[in-house]
């Protein structure tokens, strides 16, 4: 029996490694791993990282040079928002100020 899937009966405090245990059919158990540490089989161990995890990776915390790029982007955003946002006021102001004039005219 390995001791990954070694389960410890709570009932009757049989070691088994069934889904319920062989003296008395309970299903309560803890995996015995809980208090035993099971050291590690492999030879090497394994890989901290895979490939789908550097994607997301990248993706979630840029690097610098994407870093400069999106900072770029986020300030040529905010500069063509402010522009757009002068000329409707300058717009705005000058119709305003040929209202006004019309209407002094007007009168």
């Amino acid at each position: 029996m390995q001791l990954r899937t070694a389960r410890l009966c709570l009932d009757c405090d049989e070691v088994h490694n069934a889904q319920v245990c062989p003296v008395c059919t309970s299903e309560a158990f803890a995996y015995l791993t809980r208090w035993v540490p099971a050291h590690e089989r492999r030879m090497r161990p394994r890989p901290t990282t895979s490939p789908e995890a550097e994607v997301f990776h990248d993706i979630v915390s840029p690097a610098d040079a994407r870093s400069k790029r999106m900072r770029f982007l986020a300030r040529s955003t905010a500069g063509v928002t402010a522009l757009a946002v002068a000329g409707w006021i300058w717009r705005k102001s000058k119709n305003l100020k040929q209202d006004v004039l019309s209407k002094t005219s007007a009168e």
